[in-house]
């Protein structure tokens, strides 16, 4: 009678841990861009409820010289939060501009250091709040 063979030769067993050391290789590097990504969105989501204060302050006030930090219903700048974020500052370059920056801190988990900073500038003309966001983080996190 002819022997079956049976389970995998040592070649084919090679071949597979291959196959998943280069899946491993490719998809580590794809993973830790990612998660860097999600931990960075919590800094963008920082400035939306300051965001949000300075829209409505704008639209009462008729632009942004009443509505400095901790007045007209602004939130008070945030410094030394204990999360992602260090801080969040609102500040009013004029009746028509302003910069709410956000910096992350660097005790925080992952791989987003305070030099990362995001950064939004309103513009207020004919009653409409617009705005711009951008960051400094490298890689590109935004």
């Amino acid at each position: 009678m002819k022997k079956v063979q049976q389970g995998f030769t040592l070649i084919e067993l090679m071949i597979v841990v291959a196959i998943i050391g280069i899946l491993a290789a490719i998809a580590l590097p794809a993973y830790q861009t990612y998660t860097d990504k999600a931990r960075y969105t919590e800094v963008v989501m920082a400035a939306t409820s300051v965001k949000t204060a300075v829209e409505v302050c704008a639209q009462v006030q008729g632009g942004f010289n009443r509505c400095t930090a901790g007045s007209n219903g602004v939130p008070d700048n945030v410094t030394g939060a204990p999360t992602i974020v260090n801080t969040v500052d609102w500040t009013v370059d004029s009746d028509t501009q302003g910069v709410i920056t956000v910096t992350p801190d660097a005790d925080a988990p992952g791989n987003i250091d305070d030099s990362a900073v995001y950064t939004m500038t309103g513009t207020y003309n004919g009653g409409v709040v617009t705005w711009s966001g951008s960051c400094t983080a490298t890689p590109d996190l935004c």
